[in-house]
């Protein structure tokens, strides 16, 4: 371990850099192993520091404002973005303001500016950890809080972000009793069924883990299987399945299931989550508009903004710009048709999108009814232990958002809706 912490915080200034100016994600990044060179003290560190400074990106930027004349180059903004939060969180500033000058100082285009670097984090110390909690939470990037608001309002978005703000629990999905799991991991059940632990440590260390007894699986991410009641012995198709969460709640209820993913990667992770729990499941890697054949179920957890899913990704609304919405638009849409040819007469598809934008939800549910008339929605399958009649859209669909369960540390974004087909 680098006990100086420099090792750690060059780290966490490298996935910054490449999130703000490359517009790559962490999970990307951390994936290609850029922390591979650290110790796993050191590694844990880095990233814990990338995700908090992203995740309050928006409040040390009004911290360090009136202390810059004008926005420094992005390799010595990050880094004082860094320091602060590091300051805000109460690090000693010896430390903090010695490392951040280092890794400026460090780079042949900007080295001149470790003055100031060292001048704004002084500063920055002097006002200390009372005036940066006294600041108001962070705001979402102007090109994605313009269309939510837009959605929902101005004070359901605040909501939103205030939960945003502050770091989730872990959410996992037994695979048997709910109250065993919760004992073991010291968590509690969630109205939905799902077990919320604070304060978790390494996942692959918690007791259950080796055993199968459980996956990791956002609370909201867990309810749309549950829509589909009882489903032994039916046929079931996860047509866009990695990381796998929903294809192992497919299996675990008794489906016979078929999971298909485009990246073959990704795929084999979720035969071996799949192996690990000792569940089965035909794994497939395949486009998912070259799939034939036909389902009782068919999932279609459709690619899309992942808007909903920034409390435990803080780099989303940093790593993108919104560019790629009417794409995803378009092809949720056709995924959709493809997906109603996969469905056998009297069959059900579940459609859901891990976003907070109706466009990617409700609005998608409504333009298939007007395309497909003979469909219906099976309104009487939101009716499960847990769903709060409020969530329940007009369409008939569940919206999930981050404000919901505010006080135990929210849920992620998330739109559903089971559609059956004419016998």
């Amino acid at each position: 371990m680098d006990t100086s912490g420099l090792a750690p915080r060059r780290a966490a200034h490298h996935l910054l850099q490449q999130v703000t100016t490359e517009g790559r994600l962490l999970s990307e990044l951390i994936g290609a192993g850029a922390l591979d060179h650290l110790e796993p003290q050191d590694r844990a560190r880095a990233q814990r520091l990338a995700t908090d400074t992203l995740r309050m990106l928006d409040r040390a930027d009004r911290m360090l404002k009136p202390h810059l004349r004008q926005t420094p180059a992005d390799h010595v903004m990050n880094a004082l973005r860094l320091g602060t939060v590091e300051l805000g969180q109460g690090e000693a500033a010896h430390g903090v303001v010695n490392a951040y000058v280092e890794i400026v100082s460090r780079n042949p285009h900007v080295g001149r500016l470790k003055g100031l670097t060292n001048a704004v984090l002084r500063k920055i110390a002097a006002a200390g950890p009372d005036k940066w909690n006294a600041m108001a939470q962070p705001l979402l990037p102007g090109w994605l809080r313009q269309p939510l608001v837009a959605a929902w309002g101005r004070s359901d978005v605040a909501a939103m972000e205030a939960v945003q703000a502050v770091a989730p629990p872990l959410d996992v999905t037994p695979k048997g009793d709910a109250g065993a799991v919760a004992a073991a991991l010291g968590g509690k059940i969630l109205p939905t069924g799902s077990v919320r632990v604070t304060g978790a440590g390494q996942v692959s260390q918690m007791p259950g883990f080796d055993t199968g007894d459980w996956w990791v699986q956002d609370a909201a991410a867990a309810i749309p299987v549950q829509l589909l009641g009882d489903i032994a012995g039916l046929s079931a198709l996860d047509l866009c399945a990695a990381p796998g969460g929903k294809t192992m709640q497919l299996a675990a209820r008794g489906a016979t299931v078929t999971a298909v993913d485009n990246s073959a990667t990704r795929i084999a992770r979720v035969g071996e989550n799949l192996r690990r729990m000792g569940l089965k499941a035909d794994v497939r890697t395949d486009d998912a508009f070259d799939v034939t054949g036909q389902w009782d179920v068919v999932l279609l957890d459709a690619p899309c903004s992942a808007t909903g899913t920034m409390r435990r990704h803080p780099d989303l609304p940093y790593a993108k710009d919104g560019s790629e919405f009417g794409d995803l638009i378009a092809q949720q849409e056709t995924m959709i048709d493809h997906a109603l040819t996969l469905v056998k007469p009297g069959g059900r598809l579940l459609f859901c999108t891990c976003s907070l934008l109706p466009d990617e939800g409700e609005v998608q549910i409504e333009e298939a009814l007007e395309r497909h008339p003979a469909l219906t929605v099976d309104r009487a399958a939101l009716d499960r232990p847990g769903i709060d009649p409020a969530w329940i859209t007009p369409e008939g669909g569940l919206r999930l958002r981050p404000d919901i369960w505010a006080d135990i540390g929210g849920m992620d974004g998330f739109y559903m809706a089971v559609l059956t087909k004419p016998a």
